[in-house]
């Protein structure tokens, strides 16, 4: 679900470096805003590896194949520190894989990075629903960050390729392989609901600080 060079406006890909700049500085002040920011680097690194090597993990949805994505995981897990981790992890895929490009980092970020800290503020909601059994509660509001920061992801690509596909493709044809594509997304985003849903749960069971307050 990486946007490669060559297929955005140039207006386009300097408005995403423009907004992931932003983005990334709100992000880095309400970090600095913890009492000790460096003590969730090592949580960040490690989720930020895990999300470089999500891409070359497929799952394979007739006709087509998708990859893991994990931008709503490190949402949850990671807070703010998602934005930066995931912009990062981007830059090596682009580097090292081939995977989207470096016109299209920013585009790139924004389109992963926000629907992390919406995923975020999701899982945040939790607090709001004060149960008897916690578990519930905590699974359900993981496995929705999961699910809608992917399902996120893909609608802002799928918006941003639908309305930029060049005049000398064959248009019908590239909206149908793209409608195909997001449809394969759909069982993806209950893979990552469920994914998150049970790393969060393990993480409270053995080291509940992991996933903050």
């Amino acid at each position: 679900m990486h946007i490669p060079d060559g297929i955005l406006p140039a207006s386009l890909c300097i408005a995403g470096y423009g907004a992931t700049g932003a983005a990334t500085w709100y992000s880095l002040r309400q970090i600095n805003r913890d009492r000790n920011p460096q003590a969730q680097i090592p949580k960040a690194s490690l989720l930020t590896a895990a999300f470089f090597v999500a891409s070359w993990i497929h799952i394979p949805v007739p006709p087509v194949s998708v990859h893991l994505v994990l931008n709503g995981l490190l949402g949850t897990v990671l807070g703010y520190y998602a934005f930066p981790a995931i912009l990062i992890g981007l830059f090596f895929q682009a580097i090292m894989f081939g995977h989207g490009g470096l016109t299209t980092l920013g585009v790139n970020a924004i389109m992963m990075g926000i629907p992390a800290l919406i995923a975020y503020q999701i899982f945040q909601m939790r607090h709001w629903f004060k149960t008897r059994s916690g578990n519930i509660t905590l699974s359900l509001f993981a496995f929705l960050a999961g699910a809608v920061g992917l399902g996120l992801a893909a609608a802002i690509f799928f918006v941003l390729i639908i309305t930029t596909i060049p005049g000398e493709l064959d248009v019908n044809t590239e909206r149908n392989a793209i409608y195909g594509l997001m449809l394969a997304h759909l069982p993806l985003m209950l893979i990552e609901g469920a994914f998150t849903a049970m790393l969060v749960l393990f993480l409270n069971r053995v080291k509940p600080e992991l996933i903050g307050d």
